[in-house]
């Protein structure tokens, strides 16, 4: 999410959802006096069904005089549409219930997109800080239509603090009304962490969205201009005698598919099952667990033709690596698609010259995978992640005796992150990471430990940190390679006027690629951003960011460069960007960037060897129209020039959505890329006397790259929806004239002309088409309908459209799966018993 005190320049996918959560990383402190509210305790149980109408909501003490964030910061909510929240608790849980007044009924806005969907949405937001650390914190929202979304709030290395794919099972309600619309929710003390004193007061605010006036309105005031969110956060007060439960929950599946790979003639069925285990180990403490997991239903991913000399860094999908992660996101050391998905280690067996490849896995199976994570009383944060992956094999047949064999190409492997975090004062904190590697056999081991600090002032105006980090590789080649790394960073947080100052080196032996994603080593890199901001309404705009970025990077050990000795300079580049909310809801921004002379030490795919380029400028413009509309839209048109051959790129995006009713949108997206005379690596003729003395071919190539992704969504209710999407991924790579990359960096003419072909024209077609039923709280039955297509070839069709006739014609992967699971709660379970034997 956008942090708004740096506002840095968004583009279409980060505006989807920055009209709520941008909020949350904006903040107040100390100038505007703490709000209390009492939370009134009750003997009974009560029905969640939107309406408060039970006796004891009039009992309550109601926190009201909600105060604008946006658009107009501390102005006071209008009369007419007044905010109403109420709070009651009893030994089981706490129940939340508010009233949202509306001077019109049609000035609600409302939309069903599915659990954890932001939409075209109203809502009301519930944030508990339940340890008053001012750093961690747990969020509940509810729309006017009932549907929820939750999240954690905690440090993260990516600058958000939400992590919205951490999911609690709880109850809420909805009604809309002519003069507003009412909600309550019931929150089971397992739902939430909390420690075991007698009275507890909880940090807390509450939010309220006004998605077609553009208001975010807090019942404690939150200043646009200071640092942190929790840090100004008011009190829920005299929760007594609360006790955490005993949190045992089971959510056992059953899983059904019928798959064809593609280019088989026929399908396979399969079946089958596990088991998701949740257990409380005390009140702070919680033991997750999968076993024999199942991840066929998760969304395809979005391949790319990748033409960079490093790995595509997906999006994790899989829900146990999602959710509830924030602890082991600390250090950005761990990846965890490297647990069976990208493993980044394997052996290629080659078999005999008779011999063929009948299976040859990509990924590894996980046997099972186990998270403990919590905090204690004291504010010490500890998480445990273990997963184990199978061994695979490459299995071979013999071409003339039809004999199988196979030989061992991923080892069975270990996955362990440990991590203690402690929260201390002001907002600040230290922690140390351990990621752990551990293969069986002969094959090396690798171990990686980070020490991390983040403290800030009293008044949380500046901030301090960094981080030391040494990892090892256990036996990599007979040896054991140690190597260092750090982060060091400075910086004002708070007012209209901010910077930060950074450093981050990685020696030329550090690696942290076997659990984490990791480009390359030996870099120093620095960082200069100064960011100036205006948050009160003003002409035509709401609020306007404007920051500047500096960057500076170098070798931080020599390369042994052909004839260019203590070559250390890579680059220096920098931006400027503008961006805000015009007074009419619509987003904005632009951003210039440049890019100087550099040295290129990666993109010649040899060790040792490098190419100079030449330096870049570009101009990069984007919009938003206001999302409260039924149909929105916008774009984004990047322009740039650069490099040795003079490069020139186009790089127009538009995106649009229609919402037919609340229950049924269509949006699409259609991004493009075109670029004439790029510079780039194109073939490695091996010498056979060491790399540096191979002949390394680049490239005077056109690029051309079209995405186009749409989605469908139809909602019957709150609880049962079905989703479509599909998306086309064309890239085309087209060499015009060929170059041999000499000692110096340098391109000149081939020694020998190249001839090969190494045109690439990559296509990638997916479909997801999923219905969801919630059947009863957090149990759900997934249908699930898959179809992938991909081709690579070196020869070019016409144009766009003969990509896509091909592809979809092509050879097809299939997959429909029916998966359900079912949630059982422990103490759910028992209180059913005991009230079947009391009647």
């Amino acid at each position: 999410m956008l942090n708004k005190t740096k506002g840095i320049a968004m583009n279409f996918f980060q505006l989807k959802a920055v009209c709520c959560c941008m909020l949350f990383t904006a903040t107040a402190f100390g100038q505007t006096p703490k709000k209390k509210i009492a939370a009134q305790r009750i003997n009974k149980s009560l029905k969640v069904d939107g309406e408060l109408n039970e006796p004891e909501w009039k009992q309550s003490p109601v926190a009201d005089k909600f105060i604008a964030l946006q658009p107009t910061p501390f102005k006071p909510e209008n009369p007419d549409n007044n905010s109403e929240v109420y709070f009651l608790y009893n030994d089981e849980g706490i129940y939340i219930g508010g009233y949202f007044h509306e001077k019109y009924k049609d000035s609600i806005a409302s939309e069903l997109v599915g659990r954890d969907g932001f939409g075209n949405n109203d809502f009301a937001g519930i944030i508990f800080d339940t340890y008053n650390d001012k750093i961690n914190g747990f969020e509940y929202f509810v729309t006017p239509l009932g549907e929820q979304f939750d999240a954690k709030q905690a440090p993260n290395p990516n600058g958000n603090s939400e992590d919205f794919s951490w999911n609690a099972v709880w109850q809420s309600a909805a009604k809309i009304h002519n003069d507003g619309w009412s909600f309550e929710m019931f929150l089971p003390y397992s739902a939430i962490r909390f420690g075991k004193k007698k009275v507890q007061d909880w940090g807390l605010n509450i939010v309220r969205r006004r998605q077609k006036s553009g208001e975010q309105l807090f019942w404690q005031p939150i200043d646009p201009i200071a640092n942190g969110f929790l840090t100004q956060e008011g009190f829920l007060t005299g929760l007594t005698d609360i006790k955490p439960p005993l949190r045992l929950q089971f959510s056992p599946y059953f899983s059904l598919y019928h798959d064809k790979p593609a280019g088989a003639d026929k399908f396979k069925s399969r079946v089958g099952g596990g088991a998701d285990v949740k257990y409380g180990l005390n009140q702070a403490f919680t033991l997750d667990m999968t076993l024999i997991p199942d991840f066929g239903q998760v969304v395809t991913d979005n391949q790319i033709l990748n033409l960079t000399p490093f790995d595509v860094k997906f999006t994790e999908n899989r829900p146990f690596f999602t959710e509830g992660t924030e602890l082991f996101n600390k250090g950005n050391l761990f990846y965890s698609r490297r647990i069976g998905v990208e493993p980044n280690y394997r052996k290629y067996p080659t078999g005999t010259s008779e011999d063929v490849i009948t299976e040859d896995p990509q990924q590894a199976k996980i046997v099972n995978a186990t998270k403990i994570s919590g905090r204690t009383q004291k504010g010490l944060g500890i998480g445990v992640l273990n997963a184990v992956t199978n061994a695979q094999y490459t299995v071979f047949r013999d071409k003339s005796t039809g004999i199988e064999h196979k030989e061992e190409s991923m080892p069975l492997t270990n996955y362990n992150v440990f991590v203690l975090d402690q929260t201390m004062k002001h907002n600040s904190s230290v922690s140390f990471v351990n990621t752990n590697v551990l293969r069986s056999g002969k094959d090396y081991d690798a171990n990686v430990s980070a020490f991390l600090i983040d403290l800030n002032d009293k008044k949380n105006k500046w901030n301090v940190g960094g981080n030391a980090s040494i990892s090892n590789l256990m036996g990599k080649d007979g040896k054991n390679v140690i190597g260092y790394a750090h982060l060091l960073y400075f910086g004002k947080t708070s007012g209209r006027l901010n910077f930060s100052l950074s450093q981050q080196l990685y020696d030329n032996k550090y690696d942290k690629s076997d659990l984490g994603y990791f480009t390359n080593n030996n870099t120093m890199d620095h960082n200069l951003w100064v960011g100036y901001n205006w948050t009160k309404p003003k002409g035509i705009y709401n609020r306007m960011y404007l920051n500047f970025n500096s960057f500076y990077s170098r070798l931080v050990t020599p390369l042994d460069l052909l004839k260019r000795k203590n070559m250390m300079y890579q680059s220096y580049s920098g931006n400027v960007n503008l961006n805000g909310q015009l007074k009419s809801l619509w987003y904005v921004g632009a951003n210039i960037n440049w890019g100087f002379n550099y040295n290129d030490f990666y993109e010649a795919r040899v060790p040792g060897r490098v190419f100079q380029n030449k330096g870049r400028i570009g101009l990069d413009v984007w919009w938003n129209s206001n999302q409260s509309k039924k149909l929105s839209w916008g774009g984004e048109v990047y322009g740039g020039t650069g490099g040795v051959f003079k490069r020139v790129s186009v790089s127009p995006s538009l995106f649009g959505k229609i919402r037919f009713s609340s229950k049924f949108s269509i949006d699409n997206s259609l991004n493009m890329n075109f670029e004439k005379n790029n510079a780039g690596w194109a073939a490695t003729l091996l010498s056979g006397n060491g790399p540096l003395n191979d002949t390394i071919i680049f490239a005077k190539r056109n690029l051309r790259m079209v995405e186009n992704i749409l989605n469908v969504k139809y909602n019957f209710n709150n609880k049962m929806g079905i989703t479509l999407r599909t998306r086309h991924y064309w890239s085309k790579v087209a060499p015009q004239q060929f170059y041999q990359l000499d000692e110096t960096g340098k391109l000149k003419d081939p020694v020998t002309p190249f001839t090969k072909n190494v045109n690439q024209n990559y296509n990638f077609f997916s479909t997801d088409l999923v219905y969801t039923w919630q059947f009863a709280q957090g149990s759900f039955i997934n249908v699930v309908w898959k179809d992938i297509s991909e081709s690579f070839n070196r020869d070019f069709e016409k144009n766009y459209f003969s990509n896509f006739d091909k592809t979809i014609t092509g050879p097809q992967a299939n997959s429909f799966s029916i998966r359900v699971i079912y949630f059982l709660d422990y103490l759910t379970a028992k209180n059913k018993l005991k009230k079947k034997k009391t009647v």
